[in-house]
């Protein structure tokens, strides 16, 4: 029985039998040796069991009071605020079970609580960061939109401030657009779409997107993999993701730097590595660059929004795999993305 784990109800049921036991065996050596006295001898007897037994019982509820009173205590504390309080459930029983039962019922609301003051903290922080990003862009803005207005009327600068106004503009969007595809990822409204895509197609489309901007910055961009390699995803997100980290790459090189994107599948997984020449990522600065905004004390880069590298994070990860980056001062950073082979498709042959 369940109840008997309790060692004090234990210890009242044992005082209630040797009371009763007592009792019976008083009655018949008073039955044997003075039955002429016998009743009013086994009324005293009985009177004293009785006695005994009650006493036996008040101590025992008195002890379950004290200890209920103090259970609604820590109860009320806990309601008060002091989220750490907990009852002191050591002891075996029932009742003792129930206790425990209330603390990890606590623990749980702690949890719950602190997640939810984690929560307004990085909203706090987002709207922080947006409003800061947001900032610097509607300033510049202002200033060219005042500039446009009457303050110059050579056409050429006219020009140059609508140029510069275009890309304040870009930026501004890019930013939307981001913290949108973000926030769809972190609501889990995104539905995936994944096929079997070929990795050099998709490389292919990346290289296309860049050579401008390579030829214009003098950079190199090279590209290289195995033609039949298939990889399951979403084709459109997965390209957001390359197309994040390579532009990081283009961002954190100078004129005549290299930015390397090779892929190779293995008999369980494939890996793509985007590689550049670079100056590299500080130390100190590795295990942060995922985080949304982050800004580097070291970094030379002044229009980076820090959200490119969290989304392609996310976005990878949402298609079964996963990021990796290594990185040395002045030589250069290296990103791998590695998807199992319970990811992998091979390609169907026509017939």
């Amino acid at each position: 029985m369940k109840i008997l784990a309790d060692k004090k109800i234990r210890k009242l049921i044992s005082i209630i039998l040797a009371a009763v036991t007592g009792f019976g065996l008083l009655s018949a050596w008073i039955m044997s040796y003075r039955p002429g006295t016998a009743p009013l001898l086994i009324l005293v007897c009985g009177l004293g069991m009785g006695v005994l037994i009650l006493a036996a019982c008040c101590r025992y509820f008195s002890e379950q009071n004290k200890i209920m009173e103090d259970a609604a205590e820590k109860i009320t504390e806990f309601l008060s605020g002091n989220l750490e309080t907990r009852i002191s459930c050591e002891e075996e029983g029932e009742m003792y079970r129930l206790f425990h039962e209330v603390n990890s019922l606590a623990a749980i609301l702690n949890a719950k609580v602190e997640k939810e003051q984690g929560s307004r903290e990085f909203l706090k922080n987002t709207i922080s960061d947006i409003s800061h990003q947001l900032k610097t862009p509607l300033a510049a803005l202002n200033i060219y939109n005042g500039l446009l207005q009457g303050e110059t009327e050579d056409l050429s600068e006219v020009r140059e401030f609508a140029v510069l106004s275009e890309k304040e503009l870009e930026r501004i969007e890019t930013l939307v657009q981001n913290l949108l595809k973000i926030t769809k990822l972190d609501a889990g409204s995104i539905v995936f779409d994944k096929t079997s895509v070929n990795i050099a197609d998709l490389m292919g489309e990346a290289e296309l997107h860049f050579a401008y901007r390579a030829r214009r910055e003098e950079k190199e961009l090279t590209v290289e993999g195995e033609e039949d390699t298939f990889l399951m995803c979403d084709r459109v997100w997965m390209t957001e993701a390359i197309e994040n980290i390579v532009k990081n790459a283009f961002d954190h090189t100078e004129k005549g730097d290299r930015i390397e994107v090779r892929w190779k599948k293995s008999a369980s997984m494939v890996r793509i590595h985007i590689k550049d020449s670079g100056s590299g990522i500080h130390p100190e600065d590795l295990h942060h660059i995922f985080k949304r905004f982050y800004r580097s004390r070291f970094s030379k880069d002044k229009q980076g929004l820090g959200l490119g590298l969290p989304l392609a994070k996310m976005i990878v990860e949402a298609n079964g795999g996963a990021i990796e980056v290594a990185s040395e001062l002045g030589k250069g950073t290296e990103f791998i993305l590695t998807f199992p082979l319970c990811t992998l498709s091979l390609e169907i042959p026509r017939i």
